[in-house]
């Protein structure tokens, strides 16, 4: 067996073969009883020892081979603490049955992947979503900033198990009275409850291992105007992915979209919004827009009021290697991601200074009641950002407007632009 030592022990060990009247070496020296250095030279030597006076007779010592490597190691380590004022490894923090201690997280190897070589198109797709994903924050926040005439408050966080956020948010602004573009990048593990449930639509998850390391990134918006003519948006793309106890990847996939949620309906704006969807997904897969526009209006109902939470757009998830490989996916998300500002921008310019009732205001109000209980009750994302360790809740609530209305038993005048827009909600439409 090869033992070696670490670096600070073996200059520790020279400081005392060099001076050994130094304070250091003849405190070491002197801890050691002469039974035990003389059983130290029986061992260099191979010859017995002569027996102090008056000890016992002798016995037979047991491994002496072991014995020696122990103590040169607890000796070593002793010399080591008391040079470096550190505390000697204990047992419990040495690796048992031969097996060498566990390697760094994914966490730690992505920090060191982006503090030697940058971010490049041959780096993990973790690092390369994350990117991404901040590169559209920062353009889609100057654009609205722009648009609002006001800044976005920026709040930078960090998550003590590796990742962390930028929260970007403006409240009470000229256009818009509540809006959010967050980015998120978590590590952490998931332990084996997780991924049998997982494995039900992620058959390459390993089945017999007790946890897994995962990474999840994604950029989420909503913006919610002021002006009831306006409507809201939201918007989410994200990329997760689970990681073997040696950093390769295990399990990826992709999910996101974006839906558009009116208060009142202006065709013209809800077929301009689906046509720059589609565009983008035809790009990429004739079959995505139909595909993902049914699971959008299948996916943002709300269930104990049997209507939609808006008109809809596109979502999907658990897009992985059964659907397409890693880099046509990754491309589909960014022509998704590519066609947010052109699809909305326009609608919020035409819409964000026409004139409104405080009857029309009040409308926007229940509408959003409307949305806050999908949210809360059903939101998929909602429900996984409260249940993650170390979750930070301002973030993932950034989505609940700034104000809401509930009215018992409200219900619109037969006939009303109220009473077609609950209809529509009622009864998805075909709109391109």
């Amino acid at each position: 067996m090869v033992l070696t030592r670490p670096a600070a022990l073996d200059a520790a060990l020279r400081q005392c073969t060099r001076a050994p009247r130094e304070a250091l070496c003849r405190n070491a020296t002197q801890r050691i009883p002469y039974t035990a250095r003389v059983q130290r030279r029986w061992a260099s030597d191979g010859s017995r020892p002569p027996m102090p006076p008056g000890s016992p007779g002798p016995s037979r010592v047991v491994a002496p081979k072991t014995r020696l490597a122990v103590g040169v190691v607890f000796i070593g380590s002793l010399i080591y603490s008391m040079a470096t004022g550190d505390k000697p490894p204990s047992a419990e923090s040495e690796p048992r049955g031969g097996v060498q201690a566990e390697g760094p997280t994914i966490a730690e190897r992505d920090n060191l992947s982006k503090r030697e070589s940058g971010v490049t198109p041959s780096s993990p797709m973790r690092l390369r979503m994350e990117a991404f994903i901040k590169e559209n924050q920062q353009e889609i926040v100057r654009t609205l900033e722009a648009l609002d005439g006001n800044r976005f408050v920026v709040d930078k966080w960090d998550r003590p198990h590796g990742g962390g956020g930028i929260s970007c948010v403006l409240q009470e602004g000229n256009v818009f009275e509540k809006a959010g573009v967050n980015t998120s990048v978590v590590y952490g593990t998931l332990p084996r409850q997780a991924i049998s449930k997982m494995r039900a639509n992620h058959k390459a998850l390993d089945p017999d291992v007790e946890s897994l390391e995962f990474f999840a990134a994604g950029l989420s918006l909503v913006l919610h105007p002021h002006n009831p003519m306006a409507p809201t948006v939201h918007l989410n793309y994200r990329y997760f992915e689970t990681a073997n106890a040696d950093g390769t990847t295990n399990a990826w996939w992709f999910g996101g979209g974006t839906d558009l949620t009116p208060n009142y309906l202006f065709d013209e704006d809800v077929i301009h919004f689906h046509r720059n969807i589609k565009e983008a997904c035809d790009a990429h897969d004739k079959d995505y827009y139909a595909r993902f526009k049914k699971w959008c209006d299948e996916y943002f109902y709300v269930k104990h009021r049997g209507e939609s939470r808006g008109v809809g757009g596109i979502f999907f998830d658990d897009l992985d290697e059964t659907e397409k490989d890693q880099e046509s996916l990754f491309a589909f998300v960014q022509s998704c991601m590519g066609s947010f500002l052109p699809s909305y921008l326009p609608i919020i310019q035409k819409r964000k200074d026409m004139p409104w009732t405080e009857r029309e205001k009040q409308w926007q109000q229940l509408r959003r009641g409307r949305y806050v209980e999908f949210n809360l009750v059903h939101d998929r994302g909602t429900a996984f950002g409260l249940s993650t360790p170390g979750a930070r809740v301002e973030s993932i609530l950034m989505s609940l407007p700034l104000t809401a209305r509930w009215q018992y038993q409200h219900e619109p005048e037969k006939g009303s632009r109220e009473d077609r827009l609950l209809n529509v909600l009622r009864k998805p439409v075909e709109w391109v």
